[in-house]
């Protein structure tokens, strides 16, 4: 694990699910919390925004891989 971490790439890819996991402890948290409180429509939206977001942050790390390449 601490090889992966050396690298910036394994770095950038260990916070991005670090992320996933905080969204989807916060999902729960909220069900349980308050089941009724949010509706589908919204609930949808926030997560095909965070979806979004997340397809955007590992595209930009899978970017900064391969510049990483070329410079070798």
């Amino acid at each position: 694990m601490r090889e992966f971490l050396k690298t910036d790439t394994g770095f950038y890819y260990a916070i991005g699910l670090f992320t996933i996991a905080v969204f989807l402890v916060a999902l729960a948290v909220l069900a349980v919390v308050n089941p009724g409180g949010i509706g589908a429509r919204e609930l949808g939206g926030l997560v095909v925004g965070f979806l979004l977001f997340m397809l955007v942050y590992f595209v930009s790390v899978s970017v900064h891989r391969l510049e990483e390449r070329d410079e070798l």
